[in-house]
């Protein structure tokens, strides 16, 4: 009655008990659907702020890599973090872990202390730090090789993998 259905009603469609009929029954079937609405949610009310979706993607890493890349990438860096194990078990194997955890800094380029100030923390030389230091690199490099060779069917193929695994690690 409140939306002026009256106005609506249309002596030549039917009768007008007809009209008053049918709008109960739309009324009546309304409530209903209102009613197993509320049921099914439970007259709960589920927040939905926009503003956290935006902020989600925000946070999310910018990148235009392919799962290719990544995993290439992943592959490469799990190669190397064999050779660094397999390179940490040597130095156990002799009792030096102490000698490679102060090492191998200079062996990933992350060294933050000059020659000088670890040779005299070690109670060496700065000369024999280079030259321990070099052989690290050395023995890394023998490694390297030896953990590629593992990986590919044909010794042929250690340079070409070397060169692919590289340039998986600088490509962005």
């Amino acid at each position: 009655m409140e939306g002026r259905y009256l106005d609506r009603a249309d002596p030549e469609k039917g009768r007008f008990r007809a009209f008053i009929l049918t709008s109960l029954k739309f009324f009546i079937a309304d409530e209903a659907d209102r009613s197993r609405a509320q049921k099914r949610g439970g007259g709960k009310v589920l927040s939905f702020e926009v503003s956290s979706g935006e902020d989600r993607y925000q946070r999310e890493p910018a990148h235009n890599e392919t799962p290719e890349r990544i995993f290439e990438r992943r592959w490469a860096l799990s190669v190397l973090d064999r050779v660094v194990d397999r390179l940490r078990s040597e130095f156990v194997q002799y009792g030096r872990l102490d000698h490679f955890n102060r090492l191998k800094a200079f062996l990933l380029d992350q060294a933050d202390a000059p020659y000088a100030a670890l040779a005299t923390e070690m109670g060496t030389s700065e000369g024999a730090l280079k030259v321990a230091v070099h052989r690290l690199r050395k023995r890394y490099r023998e490694l390297f090789r030896q953990e590629i060779a593992e990986t590919v069917a044909d010794a042929r193929e250690v340079e070409s993998e070397l060169h692919y695994l590289v340039a998986a690690l600088t490509r962005r």
